[in-house]
């Protein structure tokens, strides 16, 4: 069981410390979820 708390507390803080470094990007998507990304060219979906 301690183990398995280890884990999860582990885990929890490694998401805790990953999660600012998650950058989201602006850009409007079409009717499928999907745009273009301008400095790229790049078209893709979410």
């Amino acid at each position: 069981m301690k183990r398995l708390l280890a884990a999860i507390l582990a885990v929890s803080f490694l998401v805790a410390v990953a999660a600012p470094f998650a950058m989201a990007h602006s850009g409007r998507t079409n009717s499928s979820g999907c745009h273009t990304n301008k400095k790229t060219g790049e078209y893709h979906c979410h």
